[in-house]
């Protein structure tokens, strides 16, 4: 059997979330929310992908507050019509599908928060066009014509790490199997740990244990209130030199499994218009090594994965444990039955699609039948 088909469990201190095999849905903005409430749009797109083969679907990242989305079109979990509507939309879709196991994204979009969708430019809104005041750890724009961004006190640092609290224990009542905080792509865990976007000059700046300090407490603080499987999004690169890098997060990965970090998903990028990114086919998966290495954490590799047997060396080659992909489900939502077809394994279907397997897939749903009169 094919290792990207065998069996992986999570741990957590609930106890161990069993994944069928080693496929992952990656969180995908769709900016399809209104007021941050899902809409049919989300009942539509996530019956779809957990239908898709993979073992853990992941809901795109979900603003813990407001601000903290990152456009005007992005989902919400921070009062109880936010939660009403996702309740709604996520137990219709998992009727729909079967058992496969759901995480959530938290986010905080810090000073990339209050952008337009992407088909519309995806720039920083005013509030005048319907946006808002971003924050974020410093006054330092993401973008060198933007506005600056308002610095995170005191009390807006502890109000940030309750609504992300909050947002986990909505999350448990919904049902989800795990929770991923966001901490990649230049957003608000994300700019803390970067010098490019983090230039405070109290216990939250500066040295690399200072710049770790927020991420590591709202991390602390939700492995306190949620008991389930918890992990966390990294970019493990901000690919400038002399910034955030695969050996500091390294550094990250060890103290976070020390804290209880039951996974972690390895990405890179997006704090900075400065970065270079040497972009191809695996470009993120020797950060997942390093970090694997390191923490000995159950490490995802994401980012141009594409092809089934592409995934099945990662795994053989021990560079990572899950696989993670995003616009390849968006493409081809029955990736996870391609890639059985390809290596020879099986996934669970839905019995409505049992008679739409091509002869050379007829296999991957297992011993079926189905019969007429």
């Amino acid at each position: 059997m094919s290792l990207l088909f065998t069996p992986l469990t999570l741990s957590s201190p609930r106890g161990g979330l069993v994944l069928p095999n080693r496929i992952v849905v990656a969180p995908m903005c769709q900016y399809q929310a209104v007021n941050g409430e899902a809409t049919d749009w989300h009942l539509m797109h996530w019956g779809n992908l957990l239908n898709s083969g993979a073992a853990m679907f992941t809901i795109e990242a979900t603003g813990v507050e407001p601000e903290g989305r990152i456009s005007p079109g992005c989902l919400g979990l921070w009062d109880d019509r936010t939660e009403a509507a996702m309740a709604d939309k996520l137990h219709r879709a998992r009727a729909l599908a079967p058992r496969t196991a759901v995480c959530i994204q938290l986010a905080h979009a810090g000073r990339k928060a209050s952008s337009n969708v992407p088909w519309k430019g995806g720039q920083l809104l005013t509030p005048e066009q319907g946006g808002w005041q971003p924050e974020g750890p410093s006054a330092l724009p993401q973008l060198p014509h933007e506005s600056a961004p308002t610095a995170l006190s005191a009390e807006g640092l502890a109000r940030v790490k309750k609504a992300f609290v909050q947002a986990a224990l909505r999350s448990e009542r919904l049902g989800v199997d795990a929770i991923e905080l966001h901490a990649a792509h230049g957003y608000l865990m994300h700019e803390f740990l970067s010098p490019i976007a983090n230039q405070r000059t109290d216990d939250y700046g500066g040295s690399l244990e200072n710049r770790m300090r927020f991420p590591l407490e709202v991390f602390g603080a939700l492995r306190e209130a949620y008991q389930g499987v918890l992990g966390v999004r990294l970019s493990a690169s901000d690919w400038v030199e002399g910034a955030w890098d695969v050996e500091q997060s390294a550094v990250l990965a060890q103290r976070l499994k020390a804290a209880g970090c039951d996974f972690i998903h390895v990405s890179s990028g997006g704090v900075s218009p400065q970065q270079k990114i040497a972009i191809g086919p695996n470009y993120q998966v020797p950060f997942a090594k390093r970090i694997r290495e390191a923490s000995g954490m159950t490490t995802t590799a994401v980012g141009l994965i594409t092809e089934a047997q592409q995934a099945e060396t990662i795994l053989q080659a021990g560079e990572a444990d899950l696989i993670a992909l995003a616009r390849a489900f968006l493409y081809n939502p029955r990736w996870g039955w391609h890639a059985a077809a390809a290596l020879g394994a099986q996934v669970e279907g839905n019995p409505v699609y049992w008679r739409g397997l091509p002869r050379e897939a007829q296999s991957i749903f297992g011993a079926v039948s189905v019969g007429s009169r």
